[in-house]
């Protein structure tokens, strides 16, 4: 054994220290030695959530009455659950900021109705499997001289299409065959507004999605549509090229399982099958209803009405908005019954079987009187049954932006004549993006309320004439209907 002298044993002391840290170093440093590389899948699942880039839309992402709802809402929520952690949501101002968002931004997917092929930025992105099928449609108003047949027609009139779109990329394509054809892109504006446009008149046609013009032509029965243009898309999510597939092994699993379980068909059918066209002013139907369908429910109207003090028949006018006096009345959405309830609001009124007449009606009679209650007691009869109406229909989280935007316009919050004119605004995005819960469908409030004005004032005028030709006095109504002009 050899001795070492006290320096040389201090040497020997660092020199060991300096070997560990060398190697400590190397071990911190060096990928796979200290710890395993995350793929993408893993660290979206260590963040604990993933961003979904989409669009404030009917048929992607909205507020509803009962809170956020649209098709990729629910499609987005469905995987972020299949991976393990929470769905965010990114809505993008425009269609065209969705793929610089997506390359540049923050967003994991961008989950919008996109299709491959539509965007200069497509080849830059990866695109999952296909989830629904969309036709690019000609959409006109009825009251035109001609229907427009072919694409050289659309050369008599104004088009508009939303900029960055694929209906964009398939116009540049058919001007080469056609150049008399000249467009409009507008950008910051959403499907729902364009189609309104062509209903007021302001444009003659617009090309659209097929599923975004299928919602909307319920509430504009005057609407058609021309023709469809170029071969039908397939909608997918796209995302970002990685090294590895871990986040596209992921999605392709989601989707093959969802498709297998019937779960994406039952969503198809819940957001986009079955619209039906109603025609709110066909008022000889619901006379011959009135006949034929109301004495079963008028006397539960009567007592549901009475117990929570309104009106037998705004309340049948509710019911008649709602579901035609149809008992048993189904819709795709998922509501039920003869006062078409939500689940959320069934639950919340203690219906237990929303397909029982009496049970429906007592819930709709009690949900109506709750959200009386909420309207601002400065509003007054007979503008409050109509804010508390437009608030059953859209939610009241809606009514209240719509206020906010009527002063700023400078008009009276407090006064339903003033209201209605900006409730609509909330489907244009240089509205809803200033308010509290974002885009609504803010015509259908509207009309939804006028239609049940229309009704009340009729069932008013009905009943007096039944009772003048029995020869008994004339009933004055608790809530007056106002002037249909107003």
């Amino acid at each position: 054994m050899v001795e070492l002298s006290p320096f040389a044993h201090r040497v020997q002391l660092i020199s060991g220290l300096v070997a560990a840290l060398i190697v400590l170093a190397i071990l911190l440093i060096t990928p796979g030695i200290n710890e395993k590389k995350l793929n993408t899948l893993e660290k979206i699942q260590q963040r604990g959530y993933i961003n979904f880039l989409t669009l404030n839309s009917a048929t992607t992402y909205y507020q509803d009455i009962d809170g956020p709802n649209g098709f990729e809402y629910h499609l987005a929520n469905w995987f972020a659950e299949s991976i393990g952690v929470q769905a965010r949501f990114v809505t993008v101002p425009a269609f065209s900021d969705l793929y610089p968002e997506l390359l540049f931004g923050s967003g994991d997917i961008a989950a919008a109705g996109l299709s491959e092929n539509e965007s200069e930025f497509s080849r830059s992105v990866i695109y999952g499997p296909r989830y629904y099928e969309v036709a690019n449609q000609v959409l006109y108003r009825k009251f035109r001289s001609d229907r427009p047949k072919k694409v050289w027609n659309l050369a008599d009139g104004s088009l508009k299409v939303i900029s960055g779109t694929a209906q964009v990329k398939l116009l540049q394509e058919l001007v080469k065959t056609y150049p008399n054809l000249t467009w409009i892109e507008v950008d910051d504006i959403a499907p729902e507004e364009l189609i309104e446009q062509v209903d007021s008149g302001e444009v003659d046609f617009i090309l659209a999605d097929s599923h975004e013009i299928a919602l909307q032509r319920r509430y504009f029965p005057e609407l058609r549509i021309a023709f469809e243009l170029g071969e039908k898309r397939q909608l997918r999510w796209a995302y970002n090229y990685s090294e590895e597939d871990s986040l596209t092994i992921a999605i392709d699993a989601f989707f093959e399982q969802i498709k297998t379980d019937g779960r994406l068909e039952q969503l198809v059918h819940r957001h986009y099958s079955h619209v039906e066209k109603f025609n709110y002013s066909d008022i000889r139907t619901f006379t011959q209803r009135i006949e034929s369908h109301l004495p079963r429910y008028e006397a539960l109207f009567r007592r549901e009405a009475d117990n929570v003090g309104l009106d037998w028949r705004l309340l049948a006018s509710i019911g008649y908005q709602e579901s035609l006096w149809v008992a048993r009345a189904k819709s795709p959405t998922g509501v039920r019954g003869l006062m078409m309830l939500t689940l959320d609001t069934a639950k919340q009124m203690k219906v237990k079987n929303r397909l029982d007449p009496a049970e429906s009606i007592r819930g709709g009679a009690k949900y109506i009187a709750r959200v009386l209650k909420r309207v601002p007691e400065q509003i007054k009869e007979p503008d409050r049954t109509w804010f508390a109406l437009a608030a059953y229909n859209v939610g009241f989280g809606h009514v209240e932006d719509a206020r906010i935007i009527t002063k700023e316009r400078g008009g009276d919050p407090n006064r339903w004549i003033d209201v209605k004119q900006s409730l609509p605004l909330l489907a244009r995005k240089k509205w809803y993006k200033k308010t509290k819960y974002g885009y609504a469908r803010g015509w259908e409030p509207v009309k939804y309320v006028e239609n049940i004005r229309q009704y009340y004032a009729y069932l008013i005028g009905f009943e007096t004439k039944a009772i003048r030709e029995k020869g008994e006095p004339k009933p004055l109504p608790e809530i007056a209907p106002l002037a249909p002009s107003m």
